[in-house]
């Protein structure tokens, strides 16, 4: 079966069906769903594509220009359907994005990587547009698949779209974070929100085998990397799969992290001055790398902020969630050393250099050697072997 089957008249999702298949991103046994469930028959008129170079969101409306509505609909591009939690109104991108639906390069890895079978019970965490929780229903039957949103209005949409596609999975508002223990025990869990803690509740809803997919992170940086957990007496433990990034559930989302909580007007004058030799193209890595994901494993209640590049120069800071402690390093353009500011009971710098370098010594390992296992006691991360774990 090819991805030109069924329902998909239209050029553009023709195309964009081609793509997936040729990426290894659409397995064959999810063809059909990908055929039934039309990403743009759930999208809502006035929508904002992303765009991942610029990071940036414009509006497209159907009803001014429907060729271009339709024409990122069939894009593998994330699209922002919600912001600021619902109080936005106008045309205009608001503060932030809440809802969305995902590039279709990662939903349908995801949904393979899920490994349903025939007569399985499904929790879907975060309905959004609805899509997962369609080609989940369409894959496995009515009956089988539960979707729960904490946005009545977002959750609403979803329903009417998916029941005008005869797809009728079981819709609930409210907390994700607390599961739907009134349709447990779930064969698997798909979350597609960011986590930064494996709800508890999620693990006791499962069956003994039980599969656990989700994206998680720390808030380090805004990056996540899907970890697929395998449930057995009270415990959840797996490796992570893939790098992706996802709007965070609303209750997990990172503290606000105010630059002058931290820096006095003498701050500069007051602080630790060192230099480092690591150099800013090693160390500011591109989002999807596993560098921003491993320095959060190793480095706890810290967050990184990224500055923009002016006349040569860019600043890196670090801040402590749990402290007044700070960092700075500034790179600059053809200086072999950066110079480091620190200050606070911690030494923010010291402490990421020194998670950078055990990254090396490890011969940079990939995302996919990394795992967690989370039991009531808390998160743990570690690298090949999780008998040698770390406190997350």
């Amino acid at each position: 079966m090819t991805a030109d089957s069924g329902s998909m008249g239209r050029p553009g999702r023709q195309e964009l069906g081609r793509f997936l298949i040729e990426a290894h991103a659409l397995s064959s046994d999810w063809v059909p769903a990908f055929g039934a469930v039309d990403r743009a028959a759930l999208l809502p008129d006035l929508m904002w594509p992303f765009d991942l170079e610029t990071r940036t969101s414009a509006p497209v409306d159907r009803r001014e220009d429907p060729d271009a509505w339709y024409e990122a609909a069939d894009a593998d591009v994330p699209i922002v359907t919600q912001w600021d939690d619902g109080t936005h109104t106008g045309r205009r991108p608001g503060r932030l994005s809440t809802s969305s639906s995902s590039m279709p390069s990662v939903v349908w890895p995801l949904l393979h990587d899920l490994a349903v079978e025939e007569g399985m019970n499904v929790l879907d965490v975060g309905t959004g547009t609805g899509e997962t929780a369609g080609a989940l229903t369409h894959r496995l039957g009515r009956g089988r698949v539960t979707t729960i949103e904490v946005d009545r209005e977002v959750s609403a949409h979803a329903r009417e779209r998916l029941h005008g596609l005869d797809l009728l999975p079981e819709t609930v508002v409210g907390d994700g974070f607390e599961g739907h223990p009134g349709r447990a025990p779930y064969d698997r869990v798909l979350a597609t929100v960011g986590l930064r803690e494996i709800p508890g509740a999620w693990i006791t809803q499962s069956r003994p085998g039980g599969l656990i997919l989700a994206p998680w992170g720390t808030h380090f940086s805004t990056g996540d990397a899907t970890v697929g957990l395998t449930v057995g007496n009270g415990v959840a433990s797996g490796r992570f799969t893939r790098l992706v990034e996802f709007m965070k559930l609303r209750t997990q989302r990172a503290p606000r992290v105010s630059h002058d909580d931290y820096l006095a007007a003498d701050a500069f004058e007051a602080a630790d001055v060192s230099a480092t030799e690591i150099t800013e193209p090693e160390f500011t890595t591109a989002t999807y790398t596993a560098l921003p994901l491993v320095l959060g494993l190793r480095v706890p209640r810290c967050v990184q902020t990224v500055a923009d590049k002016r006349e040569g120069r860019r600043p890196v800071w670090f801040y402590s969630t749990s402290d007044p402690s700070w960092a700075c390093v500034m790179f600059r353009d053809g200086e072999r050393e950066a110079p480091v500011w620190q200050s606070g009971p911690r030494r923010l710098w010291a402490e990421v250099s020194g998670a950078y370098r055990w990254w090396l010594d490890r011969g940079r390992p990939d995302v996919t050697r990394f795992g967690l296992t989370v039991t009531p006691d808390g998160h743990r991360a570690w690298l090949d072997d999780p008998e040698d774990s770390w406190r997350v």
